[in-house]
C-alpha cells in the first residue's frame, strides 16, 4: 500500500474456534485486507494476529511487521478466482498443496479423491479446468483448499461471480462441509444474504479504514436449507446487517 493509505483501523476481534464468521462491508473498506491479515499474507504495521492451533490452547502469532511460516498452521485460504493449473487435471490440481508439502503420490492422490468427493466433483477428477464449469471450478478450489484438512479455512468472495442458483447451492455445500469437518470459517462477502445464510456471527465494518460498526450473532437454526430463505426470520435476520451497512458507509 501506499504509505498514506490507512487500510485498516485499530481493532480487536476474537473468533472462537469452530465458529463460522462472515465479515462484510462496503467495497474498497479493508475486508480482503483484514482477511490476508489473518492469512499472513500482508503484515501489519502495528499490532498482531494470534492463531490458536492445538488443543492444548498453544496459541501462533504473528505481529508488527515479522512474516511467519504458515505451512504448520493448517490454514486454507480461496481467492475470488479458483487459480487452477490449466494444463493440470483436477486431481491434480486439488493435489499440489500435499505436492508442495512433500507428500508421496500415493498420499496424494487418497486425499485428493477424498476432497474432490467431498465437493461433489468425483465424475470430473480426470478433467482439466477448460471443461469444468464455474461453480465446478470453484468447487475444485474448494476442494484443493480442504485437501489439508485445515483448522482454519479464509474464503475472500469465492462465489461471487456465479449466478445466483450456482451461489445458493456452493453455499448450502460450504455450511454442510464446515459442519462435518470441526473447521473455524471466515468467510468475505459482499452479499447480506449469503453471510445470514451461512454464519452464526457477522462482523459490518465501515469504509476505509475499517472499523467495526456491528458484530451481530445470526440468530437462526443451525440447519439451514433453502426453505430458510423464504422464511420470516431470515428477512428479520438480514435487517441490522443493511442498517449497519448503511451506518459504515455513510
Amino acid at each position: 500500500f501506499d504509505p498514506a493509505v490507512r487500510a485498516v483501523a485499530p481493532l480487536d476481534l476474537d473468533i472462537p474456534a469452530g465458529q463460522f464468521l462472515s465479515i462484510l462491508g462496503p467495497s474498497g473498506c479493508g475486508k480482503s485486507t483484514l482477511l490476508r491479515l489473518i492469512a499472513g499474507l500482508e503484515r501489519p504495521t502495528a499490532g498482531s494476529v494470534t492463531i490458536d492451533v492445538d488443543a492444548n490452547g498453544n496459541a501462533d502469532a504473528h505481529a508488527d511487521l515479522e512474516r511467519a511460516t504458515h505451512h504448520h498452521r493448517r490454514l486454507a485460504y480461496v481467492f475470488q478466482d479458483p487459480h487452477l493449473m490449466p494444463w493440470r487435471r483436477l486431481i491434480d490440481n486439488v493435489a499440489l498443496p500435499l505436492e508442495l508439502r512433500g507428500d508421496n503420490s500415493a498420499t496424494r492422490r487418497a486425499a485428493a479423491l477424498d476432497a474432490i468427493e467431498r465437493v461433489g466433483l468425483s465424475d470430473a477428477a480426470n478433467r482439466h479446468p477448460s471443461q469444468l464449469s464455474g461453480g465446478m471450478r470453484m468447487r475444485a478450489s474448494l476442494a484443493r483448499a480442504l485437501v489439508t484438512q485445515p483448522r482454519l479455512l479464509l474464503l475472500d468472495e469465492p462465489f461471487a461471480a456465479l449466478d445466483e442458483l450456482t451461489r445458493q447451492n456452493l453455499d448450502e455445500q460450504l455450511l454442510s462441509l464446515w459442519r462435518g469437518g470441526g473447521m473455524t470459517v471466515i468467510f468475505v462477502t459482499h452479499s447480506v444474504a449469503e453471510a445470514a445464510f451461512l454464519s452464526q456471527r457477522a462482523i459490518v465494518l465501515s469504509k476505509r479504514p475499517a472499523r467495526i460498526v456491528l458484530d451481530q450473532p445470526i440468530d437462526l437454526p443451525d440447519r439451514r436449507d433453502a426453505a430458510l430463505r423464504s422464511d420470516p426470520a431470515f428477512a428479520a435476520a438480514l435487517r441490522p446487517l443493511y442498517d449497519a451497512l448503511e451506518r459504515g458507509a455513510a
